[in-house]
């Protein structure tokens, strides 16, 4: 699977960058019109590395997730503060009167193509159809399991005379341009945006970018802090363990929710800058002071060599981040 994966990619079209270099232009930002990470380096695997990890790569045996049916009625009407994990990075935040989606993938496949790459084991708890009128959707990055084409235009489909206000990182704007997505808001890390009576934050995190062998880095990656009235969230997308963390509590204060990945990280000697593992997610919930925390990125697609399952075992061992089931909303205003 990940052999036909890597061939599709390498046989896709890049694309040119976006984003114009300037003499005063923040640390990460390089000449090239690339990215890179707070601590000046680009994730950027030697492909002997990866062939490498294709070649010892063990078979994992997919799993499907046990899933609870979604309160249809609680998402259309939501009484307090509350979050529903549909799956992946995919969560469906219900907050001071706003509906906001992140990272949807509602697809069989996260890949560029309907006939290949990881495929879904674990189906999407909630359908599109199912969702209620959605305000905000926040992309944070451009991999094929954080934006889905297929999802983004159901959503469009859904929502032809109001469609919800994007969040995107810096660089990404042109690709929802090109398929006539508005309204597209693009931030850099640490730009904000105003939306009803929440702020969104563009935060960094350590990751790297691509759609295609072309365009690694040309488009930037972030988290995003939702900051309102009852509820602060921290929506960490995907990311490896960094020293961002300490500097998001010191910017912006600590968050009361942290939505953290918790899968996709062995190999360690190939995944560990980019994924971190469920004990380094515990650290970065200490470290943004968080009163809550969800595991998300596990469980869903078959990307890496752990078992499907560990991430939620390991993350259950640490007794603070919460792994609900697909389908599950949690009230935000309980203990």
């Amino acid at each position: 699977m990940r052999k036909i994966l890597l061939f599709l990619l390498l046989s896709s079209v890049g694309c040119s960058p976006t984003v114009e270099w300037n003499a005063d232009a923040p640390a990460h930002h390089v000449q090239d019109g690339t990215f890179v990470n707070t601590n000046g380096k680009a994730i950027n695997k030697p492909f002997r590395e990866l062939m490498k990890w294709q070649r010892e790569a063990p078979d994992v045996v997919r799993v499907t997730l046990d899933s609870v049916p979604p309160q249809l009625e609680s998402l259309a009407n939501p009484s307090a503060a509350q979050v529903t994990w549909i799956g992946h990075s995919t969560f469906l935040l219900q907050v001071d009167g706003l509906n906001i989606l992140t990272d949807p993938i509602f697809s069989e496949r996260a890949s560029p193509v309907s006939f290949a790459g990881p495929k879904r084991s674990t189906p999407p708890a909630i359908t599109v159809q199912q969702l209620p009128e959605i305000d905000v959707v926040l992309i944070s990055h451009n991999h094929y399991d954080h934006l889905d084409k297929g999802s983004i235009k159901a959503l469009q489909t859904k929502q032809p005379n109001n469609p919800p206000q994007y969040y995107v990182p810096l660089g990404q704007k042109a690709w929802f341009d090109k398929r006539g997505v508005t309204p597209v808001i693009e931030l850099d890390w640490w730009d904000s945006a105003r939306i009803g009576e929440a702020t969104v934050h563009a935060v960094p995190v350590q990751h790297w970018s691509s759609r295609s062998p072309f365009d690694r880095n040309e488009a930037l990656w972030a988290g995003f802090l939702i900051d309102s009235p009852s509820q602060r969230t921290l929506f960490i997308g995907d990311s490896g363990y960094s020293d961002d963390f300490k500097t998001i509590a010191q910017r912006l204060g600590t968050v009361d929710l942290a939505l953290v990945p918790i899968g996709a990280y062995d190999p360690r000697w190939f995944m560990k800058s980019a994924h971190m593992n469920p004990e380094e997610a515990l650290q970065v919930v200490q470290e943004v002071g968080a009163k809550r925390a969800i595991g998300m990125h596990w469980g869903t697609f078959p990307l890496t060599d752990e078992p499907m399952t560990e991430p939620g075992e390991r993350a259950d061992a640490t007794g603070v981040i919460e792994t609900p089931k697909p389908g599950q909303t949690i009230n935000l205003t309980e203990d």
